[in-house]
């Protein structure tokens, strides 16, 4: 009676190829072509056919456990870690911290099937892609460097509600800059900036959305002034190019590193305890090399584009608000509802009707600029009012009689009801 075999689809044209080499209908080098296999490889499958038949091509491991199978003592070592500290977490960012902190020995995918089976992860269908555009990266480092701010609970609850401002590079998709902030102000972004031209330099140019601290949105206000905002404005006395985004997926580096830092970064400062916003800055630099290790790409060309800052860009003075204004015939000027008066060596007329430019930092520190340079000046403060000399007349207007109380005022009934008898009121007068 015939043995019934059980045969893979490879197997079976491995039989068959077999059979056309014992009827001399094929070549070893030819059956070696077909099969993809070494002319080696085919002598020794033909011997274990000639001699067992199709049994003889049919895989001895079938049936065994794999030998590369995972142990069961640290498949249960990772579910333990994953149910304790990960439970949240990705399989592949769950997977990072399995070999780097806890350094066990598994795979990506073993990660993922071990959550898939124990329900902690579902996964997803793709989606069918949306039809946008395709933009080539940039060639070099610092040619366009994205900007946004992503506004996120980051601390999740242990901590205020912040904003992170960050700073990817087209080219390489490299991290630039992350910083903390409460708000997205220009202030904010003068601050983040800093840090990054005192890193690497000046860009050619930024990439950003059409928030109002990029770009004056309203049309109306645009002819009566500069047309620039106070970050444009800094922005083009470094020469730097400010270029706004459409739309979000024209931006969209940024933005995927939003989605991926408000998963990554949140759990490791979870992991960390890290609740307020100074800490959290500390630990940023750490965390950018960290993810810049792992997902920035080598530029098609090595030239870096940034510039250096020069020795007359004064970032004290650039990042600040600004407002030019004209001193008056006592040279005075009026800032924010404040008058200061400028004290100077110079006779008086040769800063009457004077242009300056008047700086306030991030402090409130007021600076006032002219011809670059800047004037000494006090506040002038009103003198307190005196008492005046008033007739009748005129005192009757100044002192305001008290509002009288509204007619279902508590003040009104108080008293007036005792026993159900209403009591008569009197008159310092009398009765008219």
């Amino acid at each position: 009676m015939d043995e019934l075999l059980t045969m893979s689809n490879r197997e079976i044209t491995r039989l068959e190829v077999m059979q056309r080499l014992k009827e001399k209908r094929l070549k070893q080098k030819q059956a070696a072509a077909m099969l993809g296999l070494s002319v080696r490889q085919v002598k020794r499958l033909y011997r274990s056919y000639r001699k067992k038949g199709a049994q003889g091509l049919v895989s001895k491991r079938r049936g065994k456990p794999s030998n590369h199978r995972l142990d069961a003592g640290v498949a249960q070592q990772a579910l333990d870690l994953i149910k304790e500290k990960y439970e949240d977490f990705g399989p592949t960012l769950a997977h990072e911290k399995l070999t780097e902190v806890h350094h066990l020995a598994l795979s990506r995918e073993s990660v993922r099937r071990i959550m898939i089976a124990e329900g902690v992860w579902k996964p997803k269908h793709a989606k069918q892609p949306a039809t946008h555009q395709m933009r080539e990266r940039r060639a070099c480092l610092g040619e366009l460097v994205q900007i946004d701010g992503s506004d996120h609970a980051w601390f999740e609850g242990r901590g205020p509600k912040c904003t992170l401002l960050v700073f990817i590079d087209d080219a390489t998709g490299q991290l630039l800059e992350l910083w903390f902030v409460p708000d997205e102000t220009s202030f904010a972004y003068f601050e983040a900036s800093r840090h990054y031209f005192e890193c690497y330099g000046k860009p050619v140019a930024f990439y950003s959305d059409k928030h109002g601290i990029f770009r004056v949105n309203q049309e109306q206000t645009v002819g009566l002034g500069s047309g620039l905002t106070q970050f444009g404005r800094a922005m083009q006395e470094l020469d730097i190019q400010i270029i706004c985004a459409n739309t979000p997926q024209a931006k969209g580096r940024v933005e995927r590193a939003n989605q991926t830092l408000q998963d990554r970064l949140v759990k490791e400062l979870r992991l960390r305890g890290i609740a307020d916003i100074d800490r959290a800055n500390a630990f940023l630099p750490e965390f950018r090399e960290d993810f810049n290790q792992r997902f920035a790409v080598q530029p098609r060309s090595t030239h870096d584009a940034h510039h250096p800052l020069l020795k007359t860009e004064n970032l004290d003075i650039v990042f600040t608000h600004q407002k030019t204004g004209t001193l008056s015939k006592n040279l005075t000027i009026q800032f924010n509802k404040v008058i200061y008066q400028i004290q100077s060596d110079r006779p008086d007329y040769t800063l009457r009707n004077a242009s300056v430019t008047v700086c306030e930092n991030a402090n409130g520190v007021v600076t006032i600029l002219y011809k670059l340079d800047p004037l000494a000046y006090t506040l002038y403060h009103k003198p307190t009012r005196q008492a005046e000399v008033m007739d009748t007349k005129t005192l009757n207007h100044q002192i305001k009689s008290p509002k009288p109380p509204a007619p279902d005022h508590p003040w009104r009934t108080y008293g007036r009801h005792i026993s159900g008898r209403p009591i008569q009121e009197s008159t310092p007068n009398g009765p008219d």
